[in-house]
């Protein structure tokens, strides 16, 4: 069945651009949209448009947010001394979620993947390690200073996935940074909350009694 709406065509059309929607998702959402108030519906619009106008990437952290730098790198509260690597901002969240870390963040924006094509320079590493040194690559200390807090680094988090991707990542950056006076530890892995012994499989078993620590 075919809309004879030409605006809701188009709209249609708009949803299929957004990943895993497709002809008949797109068509329930404009289905759904028709059926919204005036006002959620401009609300939605209100909250596109803010997120083109206003969203930027911290240019400390690179996590998205409304300011440069971000609350996180502005709080004279957060522990200056650690750094958590993240792949996106969306790991940045759920970390805080937690409650558990008051440190800094740096998010890589992706990870390593050779078959994606996506190598090294194509995230940010380089900018992660002139926040330890700002003489590291090709700039200068002029050019490239990290902020002063920055300097006070002792420890960084790599908090990236438990997958090959993220194993290979992490490895780099140890590689990278194994001569910067810097402590790299890497977030445990293994069993999750309420799981049974009977079905994890020998990878997260052996993971969890590696990262084994008292009771």
């Amino acid at each position: 069945m075919q809309f004879t709406s030409e605006s809701v065509e188009a709209l249609v059309e708009q949803f299929t651009k957004l990943p895993t929607i497709g002809q008949k998702t797109a068509r329930r959402l404009a289905n759904y949209v028709l059926k919204m108030p005036d006002d959620e519906v401009a609300a939605i619009a209100q909250a596109l448009l803010d997120v083109k106008e206003r969203v930027q990437r911290c240019s400390r952290c690179y996590v998205v947010a409304d300011a440069d730098p971000c609350p996180i790198c502005q709080s004279e509260e957060r522990d200056r001394t650690t750094i958590c690597v993240v792949e996106e901002s969306s790991d940045l969240l759920a970390i805080e979620r937690t409650g558990e870390y008051r440190g800094l963040y740096h998010v890589l924006g992706g990870v390593i993947s050779p078959l994606d094509g996506i190598g090294p320079d194509d995230l940010r590493i380089r900018e992660l390690a002139q926040r330890l040194d700002p003489s590291f690559g090709n700039g200068t200390a002029e050019e490239e200073a990290p902020a002063p807090e920055d300097l006070a680094i002792q420890e960084l988090i790599l908090a990236v996935n438990p997958n090959v991707e993220g194993d290979t990542t992490a490895y780099y950056i140890t590689q990278l940074l194994e001569s910067f006076d810097v402590r790299i530890t890497r977030i445990a892995r293994g069993l999750p909350i309420g799981g049974d012994l009977e079905y994890a499989d020998e990878a997260t078993l052996s993971r969890a009694l590696e990262g084994r620590g008292h009771v």
